[in-house]
Parts: C-alpha cells; structure tokens; sequence
C-alpha cells in the first residue's frame, strides 16, 4: 500500500482497505476473480462503490502478486494485463492521449494511445483534446485569470463544458470500448474543476 496517507479522504479509504488486508492470499484472489465477474460487461463510473472496493482489493492482491500465484482463474474473456499479468481491466481518463487507458491493478498504462482499436482512438483524441482546453482554465495564471476578465464565470463556463464532455464518455465512448474489453471503467470527476461525480448525468 502507498505510505501513509495525508488527507481525511486518504485516511477513511485506508481504513476501507483494512478490510481486504486481513483477507487470506486464497480468499482475496477468489473475490478479485468473483468481482471481475460481476463488472464483466459494463462500463463503470470510477467512483461506483462496487468498483472502489474491488480496486482497494486490487491494490492488495498487486502489492501480495496475487495474480502471479494463479490462486484463482479470472473469467475467460479477461486477457493479461502486459504490464503486471493481472487480468485486463482499463480505466479511460482525461489523459488518454497522454497515458493510453489505465490499469486498474498497477496504476501504470495498460494500453498505450496507439493501440487503442480504431475509430475509438481517434475519436478519444478529439474528445481528450476538447477537455484539455475546459481543464485548463483551473490552471490559468494570474495574467490569463485577468484577461479573462470575470473569472468566475469562466471557471464556471469550463465546469459545465467538462461535465458534458465527462458524461459524453460514459454515454458514449467507454461502451464503444465494450467491443474489445471485457469491462471499462471511466473517470466521473474533475477535483481541479470540483466537479463531483453527481454532476455527471449519462
């Protein structure tokens, strides 16, 4: 597990993963395989509850290499991750251009930009492009925040563009990411904009 968290969020979620922590090597892995199951299929918000506790058990069963002792079979139609072996479960962000989509097991790039199957790739590229340009207004200096000349409303023009653009993905693209994964998770919030994952409507 990471080092000891900061925030209060940080710390309630490792108390959230005690839970798993005390899970047997044999137990865990089953839960693990018994989840993918159930989020086989879909594609899930980030912040869905049942997702969150399978990645505080995914974290455990990487950190314990769970998947590498083969203590349970994952369902077949989840192929190996190429960058820890864990069964293939991509997270779609904001950052896809940059990133590829995410493992949800290691954290690092499960699948580079560039092999994203087309037209999905291109239209993600479009699409991370488009919330580069609203993200970016919570970043603005001084000098631009000025320019600008109200920047509240700004700000608050750039929250809705993203929480349009945040559903169009749940909406939208990640099913289309259906064809080729055996389940998708994709990013519901923006903390820079305080979006919120209620703001999103799919």
């Amino acid at each position: 597990m990471p080092n000891e968290p900061n925030s209060p969020l940080d710390q309630l979620w490792n108390e959230y993963s005690r839970a798993f922590r005390d899970f047997d090597d044999l137990s865990l892995a089953r839960w693990l395989a018994q989840t993918l199951g159930q989020l086989e299929g879909k594609a899930w918000r980030l912040s869905h509850p049942l997702l969150g506790a399978y990645r505080l058990a995914a974290q455990w069963g990487h950190d314990r290499q769970l998947w590498l002792k083969r203590l349970a079979t994952a369902p077949q139609s989840y192929g190996e991750s190429p960058c820890c072996r864990a069964p293939a479960l991509p997270m779609l962000t904001r950052d896809v251009r940059d990133v590829g989509l995410i493992c949800q097991h290691c954290n690092e790039t499960l699948v580079p930009f560039d092999e994203i199957p087309e037209p999905n790739r291109e239209q993600l590229g479009e699409w991370a492009k488009a919330y580069e340009a609203v993200h970016a207004v919570a970043h603005w200096d001084d000098r631009e925040r000025r320019e600008c000349g109200n920047y509240d409303q700004a700000l608050e023009d750039a929250a809705g563009g993203a929480e349009a653009l945040l559903a169009r993905v749940g909406s939208e693209f990640a099913p289309r990411l259906l064809d080729f994964y055996p389940a998708i998770v994709w990013e519901d919030q923006d903390e820079c904009l305080e979006i919120r994952p209620e703001d999103i409507h799919c």
